[in-house]
């Protein structure tokens, strides 16, 4: 059986970025405006606030995790953080560890913080399959591949890159794991953890270009088409052909980019019966022809 959750993160394309190791004590704030960029941090000792745009603040403590697969503005800060208008105090005391607050302050908070991209042509709609934020609590295995990846980024070693990649990609699939189940924002993981859609996802995922309707993924899931409708839409956050038709295209953007086959030979593979069938479809879909799409990269 096909793992959608290992083809998105694997088409997601995960690249290092940024990994430092933050140390902070008395009052202090970092602000951060316009990423639009994946981040994610652990929290080795103390606690601090985590507030996102249009979100309440999240307290994290000793042992969090916390992963935005895309984030815009942030701030982080101590319980009691300093009056507005002060300046922000932060030294890099060596490369990657960074001091916050007042230097004669004793340390009462350490945590690893990171940032990446994703390098995915399709990633509006993969990240809108995956959860808004995710928290984790005492999973030690998240705290250790943050580690692994600070080291690795302040590292000089050889093959550093491939490796840093290979880290983001198995802390992104484990930071998915760990925020699974029905508690999840509607998405991939929440349709994963329901035993009714999660075979009817494999479906769709092993073999793209076989022909799906509505009423044959309700027949694989047993349940009238209506219900069926009703519940991949609820848990998943799409109806069921828009998720067809956009893994399809996601699919096709990567075998066009990567120039392994003839437009005819990705239609087929798709589940389109003819190129220009699936011309029609990705021009709708993407807004350009798959030549031209193809012929920019």
């Amino acid at each position: 059986m096909s793992d959608p959750l290992a083809e998105i993160v694997s088409i997601l394309k995960p690249v290092p970025s940024i990994a430092k190791l933050v140390m902070a004590g008395g009052a202090w704030l970092v602000e951060r405006r316009e990423l639009g960029s994946p981040f994610y941090c652990a929290i080795v000792e103390g606690r601090c606030h985590l507030t996102i745009s249009g979100r309440a603040p999240i307290i994290l403590a000793a042992g969090d995790f916390v992963m935005v697969p895309e984030i815009h503005s942030f701030t982080m800060s101590s319980l009691q953080p300093p009056p507005r208008g002060t300046l922000p105090q932060r030294l890099e005391t060596s490369p990657g560890v960074f001091r916050l607050g007042d230097p004669a302050s004793a340390v009462d908070v350490t945590a690893m913080v990171g940032h990446c991209a994703f390098a995915a042509t399709d990633r509006q709609m993969l990240l809108s399959l995956l959860p808004d934020v995710i928290h984790v609590q005492g999973q030690d295995r998240l705290t250790n591949l943050v580690r692994m990846i600070h080291r690795e980024t302040v590292g000089k070693l050889a093959a550093r890159d491939m490796v840093l990649t290979r880290l983001l990609e198995v802390l992104l699939i484990e930071a998915l794991r760990s925020a699974g189940g029905a508690t999840a924002s509607p998405g991939l993981l929440r349709g994963l953890s329901d035993h009714r859609l999660a075979p009817v996802l494999r479906r769709i995922h092993q073999d793209p270009g076989g022909e799906i309707t509505v009423e044959d993924l309700a027949r694989n899931a047993a349940m009238s088409r209506s219900t069926f409708f009703d519940r991949f839409r609820r848990e998943v956050g799409v109806a069921p052909m828009e998720y067809v038709t956009s893994w399809r295209m996601a699919l096709a953007k990567e075998m066009l980019l990567r120039r392994e086959a003839s437009i005819a030979e990705i239609a087929a593979r798709i589940g389109y019966a003819s190129a220009s069938a699936f011309n029609v479809a990705f021009t709708r879909h993407v807004g350009t022809t798959p030549g031209a799409f193809a012929g920019r990269s």
